[in-house]
């Protein structure tokens, strides 16, 4: 294995970023200073960054869980409350949440090992959609819709322009569906606000071409291997 997928795999940084850190001779293989890019790590080499061994990575692992309302994005919370590593407990392998989702919307989340691809996904430079269902008060007119797929400003920021679909409309709320490339803090709830309607629902569905479905709130299933490439091959 290359040694900067060997580091990547570990969780410590993106390749490129273990890349610049062999340049500037900050890793080690068999206590020795490694410049070489393209080494390969050998069974039994000890691998060294920053004077931090690392363990022989784990098996790659992609989980897609449905985080419910209420369910923190983190490794551990001081409060006590319930977080997404609670749901995956069983999952032998060391993973982490890809980005987050708010306290109060739920919906996918990406898991992994995977530290390149983790990496690669929070990067805002990569521009992969991230789809949310959206249930919102008062009426979506087609004005306000036209200003969403434009791009509104959220407070100093104008956002990018948007995929927005209409898919209910009553007398008191709206049901849309909506698809961003950035990820501001709770940037889909401000985009709608801006134009008059408070989100009072709303739901992660999408990343890319991995979908939500059928997948019940608590709960995970693997990632597929086509999913998996798809996502390798947006970034």
């Amino acid at each position: 294995m290359r040694l900067n997928k060997f580091i990547a795999q570990a969780g410590v940084a993106s390749r490129r970023k273990a890349d610049e850190l062999t340049a500037n001779g900050n890793v080690k293989v068999n206590g020795a200073v490694v410049r070489e890019m393209g080494y390969d790590v050998k069974e039994g080499d000890l691998v060294e960054v920053n004077g931090r061994m690392l363990g022989l990575p784990e098996k790659p692992v992609y989980i897609a869980l449905n985080k419910p309302k209420g369910a923190i994005t983190s490794v551990g919370d001081d409060k006590g409350r319930p977080t997404v590593m609670d749901m995956v407990a069983d999952v032998p392998e060391r993973i982490y949440p890809v980005g987050r989702l708010d306290y109060d919307t739920s919906g996918l989340l990406i898991m992994t090992n995977d530290g390149d691809l983790a990496q690669k996904l929070a990067h805002p430079g990569h521009k992969i959609y991230k789809t949310y269902r959206a249930k919102v008060a008062g009426v979506l007119s087609p004005e306000r819709l036209a200003k969403l797929k434009k791009g509104v400003d959220i407070g100093g920021y104008v956002t990018a322009p948007a995929v927005v679909k209409l898919i209910k409309q009553s007398d008191r709320f709206a049901l849309a569906e909506i698809s961003i490339q950035e990820g501001k803090n709770r940037q889909v709830r401000k985009m709608f606000l801006s134009v008059g309607n408070k989100v009072l629902d709303l739901e992660r569905v999408a990343i890319g071409d991995v979908y939500l479905g059928h997948l019940k709130a608590g709960h995970y299933r693997k990632l597929t291997r086509q999913e998996v490439e798809g996502l390798k091959g947006r970034l």
